[in-house]
């Protein structure tokens, strides 16, 4: 089962993004995408194990960015592949159909690529500007996401659409009434005051909305 909410870690001053998959999963999260920039091999399968067992002791699911190896050879959830990265059907080749993959999208064709190549689920975005991502593809907004779900409708494509990039709490209930499955949020569960109660305003919207747009 695909959750509605994941979790993306990012690089911060004041925590490690093992803190971060501990905080989040504290507060409730049950996915989390460990998304590290810039690092040795070594050095990300130290912080994958951490992470891993961490998510392990709180019942979620560990997805690594782009790292298709690391999640083979640790045994993670699986793994998100970006626009830039491995294809989605080279990922299924290597990892079998044990494994979830996600792939990055940005328009209805990277969509359709995804889907027909086997993604579990597809990230698309961005929903608005964001600095977590450094070669930002073009701005989604919600007539974006209403476009891309609409033709998915027509063309019967059912994998879960993942909205992603720069989501704040208030632009859930938009986001969700276009029809996508669930959101992906770094910074605001991140830079939270109140994970916890951050968290379930999250699940809370993406419960309600989605139930009422069936």
């Amino acid at each position: 089962m695909i959750s509605k909410l994941h979790y993306i870690t990012q690089d911060v001053e004041n925590a490690s993004h093992v803190q971060l998959v501990e905080d989040a999963c504290k507060a409730g999260v049950n996915w989390v995408q460990l998304r590290l920039k810039n690092k040795s091999y070594e050095d990300w399968k130290t912080i994958a194990e951490e992470a891993l067992a961490i998510c392990k002791k709180y019942n979620a699911k560990l997805i690594i960015n782009d790292n298709v190896a690391l999640v083979k050879e640790l045994g993670a959830d699986g793994v998100h592949v970006g626009k830039q990265d491995m294809p989605v059907s080279k990922a299924r080749e290597i990892l079998g159909t044990d494994f979830i993959i996600g792939g990055t999208a940005n328009t209805f064709e990277d969509v359709k690529l995804h889907a027909k190549s086997g993604a579990d689920y597809i990230g698309l975005g961005p929903f608005r500007f964001t600095t977590t991502k450094d070669k930002l593809s073009p701005i989604l907004g919600l007539e974006g996401y209403q476009a891309i779900v609409d033709k998915c409708r027509e063309e019967n494509i059912v994998t879960p659409i993942i909205a992603i990039g720069g989501i704040k709490g208030s632009d859930v209930g938009d986001i969700a009434a276009t029809g996508v499955y669930g959101i992906a949020v770094a910074s605001a569960i991140t830079h939270a005051e109140n994970k916890k109660e951050t968290v379930k305003k999250f699940m809370q919207h993406l419960e309600y909305d989605t139930l009422k747009t069936k």
